[in-house]
Order: structure tokens, then sequence, then C-alpha cells
């Protein structure tokens, strides 16, 4: 049975001691400091994020992070075939949430919750109250709220269901500190070298990314329904050839500062690398989801950390990222259809 949603959502009495601004990043940082305060697996999942190691690949104008993060286990190991999701009690369900967990509620539907196997220093799963099926098509205007909501302080995460989601079967976003993903603060500097406009009005920027390992289309804009158009016309694109009535395998990452999204998209070609299923001294336990496209990649085994190279890097991302080929269908017929809304508009 489900618990009423007033057993859950923490309230404002409780939160009040641990929160000192008014936006709703405010109330996510305080809820995370009541949760240490009574959560041992939380607590625990921190502690554990301080043993971190990292190293760091230098690729001129952006870097990859490499972290040995054991509390990541269960995630980077999670089988996500369909027998297992229905055999496994959905852990974002509110009726399989710990007793001691407590969340934010936040549009209406959904819940800021405390992620206990944490990569950022404050990490949260935004999880929709209702299990309904990992699909960004009808949720990327609840992803957008979200991101301005949380753009002070966090970048919005969204995993694909076949490509780093570890519960396909129940929407949710993640959120963590923008400062700690590269992506974030090499962007600019990655603009003039990696970058072509693929359009520009008074309210979008659309960019195409490549040659930089990921290949991925950036969207700008200060307007959230010019961004659902422009998303709409990049999911078609993705989506053409593909399965009909299957979600296009994509990881996008969100970040809102000075009035204005950025809309990093990113489509994929396959879910995990093959060194990922290799046995013995060739396997490399890392997984890639959005975390991964925003230059963090994740190892739970400390022996992997250690025998990672540069050249796994670049054969991971090859791997799982669409191919050059690929990409270009994508963009030139984004750009087209861009275009041609815009032309409709005008």
């Amino acid at each position: 049975m489900a618990r009423p949603i007033e057993q859950i959502a923490i309230s404002q009495a409780d939160l009040a001691p641990f929160v000192t601004g008014t936006t709703q990043a405010d109330q996510a940082h305080g809820l995370l400091a009541q949760q240490k305060g009574v959560w041992e697996l939380l607590r625990n999942g921190y502690d554990t994020l301080r043993t971190v190691r990292t190293k760091v690949f230098d690729f001129d104008r952006f870097h990859i992070k490499v972290q040995f993060n054991p509390g990541r286990m269960i995630s980077t190991a999670a089988k996500v075939d369909a027998t297992s999701i229905k055999e496994r009690k959905c852990f974002l369900c509110t009726e399989n949430l710990p007793a001691v967990q407590r969340g934010i509620t936040c549009e209406g539907d959904y819940l800021v919750l405390c992620n206990p196997f944490p990569i950022f220093p404050e990490h949260f799963t935004i999880s929709c109250l209702r299990h309904t099926p990992q699909v960004i098509r009808d949720s990327f205007a609840t992803f957008l709220k979200i991101t301005r909501d949380l753009g002070t302080r966090y970048l919005v995460l969204y995993n694909g269901p076949r490509c780093g989601a570890s519960a396909p079967d129940h929407l949710h976003f993640q959120a963590g500190n923008r400062s700690s993903v590269p992506l974030d603060a090499e962007f600019e500097g990655m603009r003039a070298a990696y970058t072509t406009q693929l359009f520009e009005s008074d309210t979008l920027r659309a960019w195409s990314v490549e040659n930089c390992l990921r290949h991925f289309i950036t969207l700008e804009s200060p307007d959230a329904g010019t961004l659902q158009k422009s998303f709409d016309a990049l999911y078609a694109v993705i989506q053409e050839g593909g399965q009909a009535g299957e979600e296009p395998m994509m990881n996008i990452l969100g970040f809102h500062a000075n009035e204005e999204w950025r809309i990093h998209v990113f489509p994929r070609a396959k879910h995990r690398p093959a060194f990922y299923f290799l046995e013995g001294d060739g396997k490399l336990l890392i997984s890639p989801a959005a975390v991964e496209m925003g230059g963090i990649c994740t190892t739970p085994r400390e022996q992997d950390f250690e025998k990672v190279t540069r050249e796994h890097i670049v054969e991971m991302y090859k791997e799982v990222c669409v191919s050059q080929d690929r990409f270009a269908g994508i963009k030139t017929r984004l750009a087209a259809q861009l275009a041609t809304g815009a032309q409709h508009q005008s």
C-alpha cells in the first residue's frame, strides 16, 4: 500500500532549521542536511563519497574525470532487462521508500528525494509520484520547470530507459551540483572549437557539438515554449528509423542561469561499452549515463580505476554515442526542421 504523501513530504517546521534561503534549491540543500541527521544509509553514502579518488584525462579544451566511487556499485551493476525489472520492487514508488526517508513535493506530481548513493556532493532523485514509465517526451516541460527552480545551485539530468536509467519503469530525473560537472564550465571554451550553429532566432540558439568524444545538440533559450517545440523536433529526428513506440536512446543535461536554459541532448547508440561485459582482466565496470556525458566517469571497483586509460575512455564514448555519420544526419534534419518551424511562425 502506498504511503500517504503526508507521511513522506517533510513539513516546513521540520525543514525550517536547515534552510537559509527561499528557493527550491535552498529547500533541497536543507533537506539533505536534515536527512543526513536521521537516515543512516544516506549518511554512510556521503561518508563513502568523501573517500572518492579521481584522475583526470586532458583532451585539450575539455577534461574527462574518472572517479573510484564504491558506493555506486548498485547503480552501475543494475540489471535493467524486462525480467529483472518485473521481478524487483520499484525502489522509487512511495510504498517502497525507507520509513525514515522524507522529500519535498515539487510541480504537484514530483518528489525531491536525497540519493543515498551519491556521485555529487549534493545528489537528488526527483521522482514522479505515479508509477509511470521513464519517458521524456511527455515530461520535458516538467524537466524545464525543475531545472529552472533548482538552477541557482544544481543541474538536472535525464537518463533514457535504455541508456542509464536504473529505474526505467518509473519516471524520474536527478539533480546535483552544477559546479561538479566539467561540461558546464568548459562549454564556452568548447564552443569555438567543436560547435556549429544550426539555428538562431530572437528566442532560440541551436548548436551541434562534435569531435569532443561525444556528439550532442545544445538548445539555448529564455522561453520554455520555444524549447519544448525545439525539443519535440529534435526528438522526432532522433526517433527516425527507430522502433515505433520506443523512446530513442538519449541522455539530457539541463542548466538554467540568467533567466535562460541551456539544454544538452546526447543521442546514444548503445547502453554499455563492450568492455563492461568482458570477463577477467579486460572487464571495466563503467556504465555511461548522463553524468558520463557531462564528463564524469564513475567506476565502483578500485581495480578498474587503476587500469582505466585514456584509450579506454575514447573507446567507450565512440561505442555508446551515435556515429559521426548518424549525427551528421541528425543535425542536418534538425536545422531544416527549426528553419521550417520559424517560417511557419513568421
